[in-house]
């Protein structure tokens, strides 16, 4: 796993990933940006409602003494990842089937369907903003709350990635979905989720760190 994790961060420096999130991870960060900034007041009202309308969750007093805004702050950022993921799925089968010539000298093809692609990326957006809004009480709780974040982000980007990445390699993912490495390739990828800017780097360093998981073992047959 060092190996994977050390060869995807060489992999980002290059000059070709850093233009690939200028392009789209800088470019859906601002645009996502700019949409909370314009519909901030009425997204605030509409989760602190949400929030405060789930049993149980509801009663938390968080969201009765008003600070469900923080609520709002933490959704509005998960859904700025989630389309950032999207945008990374759908523009970065190139660059990955170029990664993949230059360092493993495989020639893949890019099969990905762009409809299933945006399905793995909904199913798991959904997932995602679902638990996050039933979650949200636990992420107050010093390290807990902090666990239970990563295994959301790695929620998010698991099942999507893997398509992603094994579409342009092999006919079909599911031989490898139910290997328990995925979720420490998804973990690892996701800490990146917790740091400022490098944020932007998250969903691409995740399809990397899947590219340099998988293409060892189709190699290696």
């Amino acid at each position: 796993m060092l190996q994977i994790i050390m060869k995807s961060l060489k992999d980002i420096l290059s000059p070709t990933v850093l233009g690939f999130i200028f392009k789209v991870s800088l470019g859906a960060f601002f645009l996502m940006v700019l949409f909370f900034w314009v519909f901030w007041d009425s997204f605030s009202h509409f989760i602190g409602s949400l929030v405060a309308a789930i049993p149980y969750i509801g009663s938390f007093s968080f969201v009765q003494s008003g600070s469900s805004f923080i609520a709002a702050l933490i959704v509005a950022y998960g859904i700025i990842i989630a389309t950032i993921s999207l945008l990374t799925s759908l523009y970065s089968p190139k660059l990955l089937l170029r990664l993949a010539k230059k360092e493993y000298g495989v020639e893949g093809v890019d099969r990905s369907r762009v409809t299933r692609s945006l399905f793995y990326n909904i199913k798991a957006g959904i997932l995602f903003l679902v638990l996050l809004i039933l979650a949200l009480p636990l992420l107050f709780i010093p390290v807990l709350g902090q666990i239970v974040m990563l295994l959301l982000w790695a929620i998010l980007i698991k099942e999507p990635t893997l398509y992603d990445v094994s579409s342009l390699f092999i006919e079909n993912e599911k031989e490898y979905l139910g290997q328990k490495s995925i979720w420490i390739v998804a973990i690892v990828a996701s800490l990146f989720n917790y740091i400022p800017l490098l944020n932007l780097f998250a969903p691409i360093f995740a399809q990397i760190m899947f590219l340099h998981w998988l293409l060892p073992k189709i190699v290696k047959k």
